[in-house]
């Protein structure tokens, strides 16, 4: 195994009081398969508490009354350990007014606030596509983050930025066909991107562990990593012999009633703690496939 991720010890959750299907902006929703309240509620908190049994922090967020996606707090924007967060600007409409909210929960809790646009103005930015991940801030984008929107983080922050075309759109965010285990391991698959991607993806992760259609498809991809415990919504027999061979303990959750509106373990999670210091290169750079 390799060094633990330096991250993902401390999460901001958005407590599901509100969460329905209104829309469908990805291949999972349906307005005809609504999520039952209760049991999101009780699949949400079992997430929670095996976040802190693991030895992680949860800060929890009220959901807006006219945000039925908020719950997905992956997308509420990129917090970094210094102190500085960069807010999406989503790409449907129905979705920004969650960062009216988590705006002032980030300004109120210490982080300077940056954000490449707002209202439809200004490059789509969604911090679902976005990890850090050896010497890069790895940003996936085509769906739901725009192009431009990696020059903004690049430059604003002075930092070095590799992109993933996404192809794929039942993979719609970075966050369900990459995800990072520890500094060399990331499980993957390959067919969310464009085959320069594909090849940049693997030039950027020393150790892939690669998902068969079955296991991306159960949002095996969508997990996190909480000290030496990996928390999942599905591990195959295959999977799990892989991680507890690097030494993880896999926790394996009932998350079905938020995989209706497309996500799991990791939309329901945003990580508060991303390291920046080591992906820092004067004046930013962005790198794309070639």
């Amino acid at each position: 195994m390799g060094q633990s991720l330096e991250w993902g010890r401390r999460y901001l959750m958005v407590r599901p009081d509100h969460f329905r299907i209104d829309y469908v902006i990805n291949p999972y929703m349906s307005t005809h398969d609504q999520p039952d309240p209760e049991l999101a509620l009780k699949q949400w908190d079992s997430l929670r508490q095996a976040i802190v049994d693991a030895n992680g922090e949860v800060e929890v967020l009220p959901q807006r009354p006219d945000s039925p996606d908020m719950v997905y707090a992956m997308n509420l924007g990129f917090a970094a350990a210094d102190g500085r967060a960069m807010l999406s600007h989503m790409r449907f409409e129905p979705r920004r007014k969650e960062s009216l909210t988590a705006g002032d929960w980030f300004v109120g809790h210490g982080f300077t606030l940056g954000r490449p646009g707002s209202d439809g103005v200004g490059p789509h930015f969604e911090s679902g596509d976005a990890f850090v991940f050896g010497d890069s801030l790895v940003v996936g984008y085509g769906p739901r983050t725009e192009a431009d929107a990696l020059k903004h983080l690049a430059t604003e922050w002075n930092i070095r930025v590799r992109g993933l075309r996404i192809a794929h759109e039942g993979m719609y965010h970075l966050d369900l066909p990459f995800c990072p285990v520890d500094n060399t391991h990331a499980m993957v698959y390959p067919p969310a991107f464009d085959a320069a991607s594909q090849t940049a993806l693997f030039d950027l992760v020393p150790d892939p562990i690669v998902l068969t259609d079955d296991e991306a498809f159960a949002f095996s991809g969508n997990s996190i990593v909480v000290n030496e415990t990996i928390i999942m919504p599905a591990c195959s027999p295959r999977l799990h012999d892989v991680l507890t061979g690097l030494g993880l303990r896999v926790v394996v959750l009932d998350l079905t009633e938020f995989h209706k509106a497309g996500g799991s373990a990791r939309c329901l999670t945003n990580p508060l703690d991303f390291p920046l210091d080591s992906i820092t290169t004067p004046g930013g750079e962005v790198i794309l496939p070639a």
